[in-house]
């Protein structure tokens, strides 16, 4: 028994996510027999390790094969929408939009979000990092673009609140930004077609919403206790990974 790849997957069950400079997880990523051995404890339990080169942190997520074997015991597929409701997985998307596709398209380009013109020699350097390149986007810019289809401000705080608690989303005063879950949870080959010529191809074709750069602070201190998923008996979404977003709900609804 391998105690170190015993001590990360505990670490990662009880912080929910790890940064990628955590030296346990730089050796999973780095180490392919590690990677194996950890890879194959997770597997017995249905789990996989999740990770990719845009996000700055790694969590867990479950086996698709596995799913229906949790979700499907009952007459109606049984899975944790974290206590969203329709609303409010149509804001995470539309966040998911506005933070990540941006994000990604400066690292691919080697651009960091100060940098005001790409520079010519940038894709020789390293990938930046998410926190290098992550924007952020002001809650007065979300709430005049779409708080009339998520909710208006009732509605729009409270859904901020629950995808803040969940990791998804940090708040830094009038600052909407990446938490260490967007990036990692939703499917982003899967959704960008859908979503920059789909459900969101009206927003992207208009001027880009108001962001500013996101202010830096000192990386987040994984906390012991674990995030508390509300019981919701509404269209829920999988443990751990998204699946294809939900329509928006044109209709406004009432403060």
């Amino acid at each position: 028994m391998n105690d170190d790849s015993q001590i990360l997957i505990a670490r990662l069950l009880s912080h929910q996510t790890l940064r990628r400079d955590d030296k346990l997880v730089k050796r999973v990523l780095s180490d392919e027999q590690f990677r194996t051995e950890v890879d194959a404890r997770l597997l017995a339990v249905g789990l996989k390790l999740l990770d990719n080169v845009y996000a700055d942190h790694v969590t867990l997520a479950l086996h698709r094969n596995i799913e229906p074997k949790i979700f499907g015991a009952k007459d109606v597929w049984q899975n944790n929408n974290f206590g969203l409701s329709r609303d409010g997985v149509a804001l995470l998307v539309v966040l998911w939009a506005q933070i990540i596709l941006p994000k990604r398209e400066r690292q691919e380009t080697h651009q960091h979000a100060e940098d005001n013109q790409n520079d010519m020699f940038g894709t020789e350097k390293p990938l930046p990092r998410a926190e290098d390149t992550s924007i952020g986007i002001a809650y007065k810019a979300l709430l005049a673009d779409f708080g009339d289809k998520l909710g208006k401000k009732t509605r729009l705080d409270m859904n901020l609140g629950i995808l803040s608690k969940l990791g998804f989303i940090e708040r830094r005063g009038d600052v909407i930004v990446e938490g260490p879950l967007l990036d990692l949870l939703m499917d982003t080959d899967l959704l960008k077609e859908r979503i920059v010529n789909g459900a969101l191809a009206d927003v992207f074709k208009r001027s880009p919403p108001t962001m500013v750069a996101v202010p830096r602070s000192e990386p987040p201190i994984a906390v012991d206790t674990p995030t508390e998923a509300a019981n919701d008996e509404e269209e829920i979404l999988p443990a751990f990974e998204a699946p294809p977003p939900a329509p928006i709900d044109d209709t406004p609804a009432k403060d």
